[in-house]
C-alpha cells in the first residue's frame, strides 16, 4: 500500500514543522509556496524526505492529496482549498495536526484575544514551570504547536497562543483551559468582517467539555457573551466589576472569589510589567492557573518577578535623556492604544513600518493620544490611513519619513526633548520589510544602541 500524499502550502515556521511531523510519521510530503526559493528551507528539511513544488499553484499540486495543511496566513475559502475539499482531501492548518499528534492525557491551555496574547501565554508559561510541571509554550509566540507535539505526554502542560488565523481550520483540537483576553478590530483584510473575524476566535470553545474551563474578560461585552459557545465551567475577570465569582480588582488587589470564599492574590502595584492592560493579562493568566489547579502561592510568587516579554513596551535605553521603548509586537491600533497608555512621559510614536495592509482605521489610536503623544513619525503602505486619521482628529505634528528605518528612528530622536520618550509602537504588521515583527524589534534595538 502506497503512503498517504499530504501537501502542505506556506513554508514559514509552521510549514516547515508540519512538514517534519508528517515525514516522521510516513506521509509523502509535497511542499508548496509561492516563492520559488527559500533561505534555509533546504538546511531545516535535511532529515526529510519531500517533492518540492515551490513556487508551483497550488491547485496544480494538490490533486490526489489525502491531506492539505494551509498556513495560518492561507484562508481555507481559497478556491484550491475548497476544490481540494470536495474531493475528499482532509484540509486543515498546522494546531489542528499538531492536536492529533498530542497525546490527550496532557493539558491544554491556550490563549486567545486581539492584544495581550505573547505577554499572557508567556507569562502563564513561567507560572506552570514555577509549579514543577513539564511545560511547552507553544503556538502562535513563535514555536510551532508541530514542533513538538509527539514530544508531548499525558501529564505534560501545554500554555498555546492561539491567533484567529490558527483557529480558523480546526475540526478536533480541544481546549483544557481556555483564555479569550480581549476583542477589537483587526485582519479585517483577511476576514472581511469584523464579525467573521469574531466568529474565527470563537471557534476556541467549541470543542470543549463540561471538564474543562473558559476563561472570559467580563469588561468585554464581545468576550462576555462568548459564554453561550461553551459547555465549560466559566470564569470571569473583570477590573471593573466586583463579580460574584471569579477574579477580580479591589482596593487595587487582584481578588479570588469561589462559593463565598475570598483569596488576595497580589496588589497590582507588585506587578513589574506596565499598564493597566497588563492587569488584565495577570488577571487572566490568574484565573487560567486556578483553573489548572497550580497553588496560589506559585502563582503570586512568579506575578512579583515577571518582567514582561521582548517587543512588548521593552525598555531599550535611555540616550541623552530620551527613553526609547521598542514595542513591535503592537501589530494593531488597539495594542498601539494601550502602549500609549503605558507611556509615563511625553512620547514620540513611530507607525507604520511594513508593507502589509490590514485595512485598519487609525482613528481611535489619534483620539486616544491625550496630552501623551506629542509627535508622530511615519512610514509604509498605512501611510495613507494613517494620515487621514491624523487630518479626522486634527493631529498636525506628523512627519513621513520613508528613506528607511534608521531614518525614522533619527527623526523621532530629532522631534523627542530630554524627558520624552521614544516608542515604537507600528500599529501594523511588520511583513514587507521585516519577516516577522522580531525581526522589525530587533533592527529598531540595534539602530537605538548604535545612536
Amino acid at each position: 500500500m502506497s503512503a498517504k500524499r499530504a501537501v502542505v502550502v506556506g513554508m514559514a515556521r509552521s510549514g516547515i514543522s508540519s512538514t517534519k511531523l508528517l515525514c516522521r510519521n510516513g506521509y509523502e510530503v509535497v511542499i508548496n509556496d509561492m516563492k520559488p526559493s527559500i533561505d534555509g528551507l533546504e538546511t531545516a528539511l535535511s532529515d526529510c524526505t519531500y517533492i518540492n513544488r515551490l513556487g508551483a499553484d497550488p491547485a496544480d499540486v494538490t490533486e490526489g492529496a489525502d491531506l492539505l495543511v494551509l498556513s495560518p496566513v492561507i484562508p481555507n475559502f481559497r478556491p484550491f482549498a475548497v476544490q481540494a475539499a470536495e474531493r475528499g482531501t482532509d484540509v486543515t492548518g498546522e494546531l489542528e495536526l499538531g492536536y492529533r499528534y498530542t497525546d490527550k492525557g496532557a493539558q491544554l491551555a491556550c490563549i486567545s484575544g486581539t492584544n495581550g496574547k505573547t505577554t499572557s501565554t508567556t507569562l502563564l508559561g513561567e507560572i506552570s514551570k514555577n509549579a514543577g510541571r513539564k511545560t511547552y509554550v507553544l503556538g502562535n509566540i513563535g514555536i510551532p504547536f508541530t514542533e513538538y507535539a509527539q514530544e508531548i505526554k499525558a501529564g505534560d502542560s501545554v500554555v498555546l497562543e492561539v491567533a484567529a488565523l490558527q483557529l480558523e481550520s480546526i475540526k478536533t483540537f480541544r481546549a483544557n483551559v481556555a483564555g479569550m483576553i480581549n476583542i477589537s478590530e483587526d485582519h479585517i483584510n483577511r476576514f472581511g468582517s469584523m464579525e467573521k473575524y469574531v466568529a474565527a476566535k470563537e471557534r476556541l470553545f467549541e470543542n470543549q467539555t463540561d471538564e474543562d474551563f473558559a476563561v472570559l474578560n467580563y469588561d468585554d461585552p464581545v468576550v462576555r457573551a462568548m459564554a453561550r459557545l461553551t459547555q465549560a465551567t466559566v470564569v470571569y475577570f473583570s477590573q471593573k466589576e466586583e463579580l460574584q465569582e471569579g477574579v477580580f480588582v479591589r482596593n487595587d488587589k487582584i481578588v479570588y472569589r469561589h462559593d463565598g470564599t475570598e483569596t488576595e492574590i497580589i496588589d497590582i502595584h507588585e506587578l513589574i510589567i506596565p499598564g493597566r492592560h497588563n492587569v488584565e493579562n495577570a488577571m487572566c493568566c490568574c484565573a487560567m492557573a486556578i483553573c489548572m489547579g497550580i497553588d496560589m502561592e506559585v502563582i503570586r510568587k512568579t506575578l512579583r518577578t515577571f518582567a514582561g516579554v521582548e517587543h512588548r513596551i521593552e525598555f531599550v535605553r535611555e540616550y541623552r535623556g530620551i527613553q526609547y521603548y521598542n514595542d513591535s509586537k503592537g501589530t494593531n491600533p488597539d495594542s498601539t492604544i494601550r502602549a500609549v497608555e503605558a507611556m509615563s512621559r511625553p512620547t514620540v510614536l513611530i507607525l507604520g513600518v511594513g508593507e502589509y495592509d490590514k485595512q485598519s482605521d487609525f482613528t481611535p489610536l489619534f483620539r486616544a493620544f491625550g496630552d501623551t503623544v506629542k509627535a508622530v513619525v511615519a512610514s509604509g503602505i498605512n501611510v495613507p490611513a494613517i494620515m487621514a486619521a491624523a487630518n479626522r482628529t486634527g493631529f498636525r505634528n506628523i512627519v513621513v519619513e520613508n528613506t528607511s528605518f534608521e531614518a525614522m528612528v533619527r527623526k523621532a530622536t530629532e522631534m523627542a526633548q530630554e524627558g520624552y520618550s521614544v516608542l515604537l509602537s507600528p500599529a501594523a504588521a511588520s511583513w514587507g520589510m521585516f519577516t516577522d515583527y522580531e525581526e522589525r524589534g530587533r533592527v529598531f534595538k540595534d539602530i537605538v544602541n548604535k545612536l
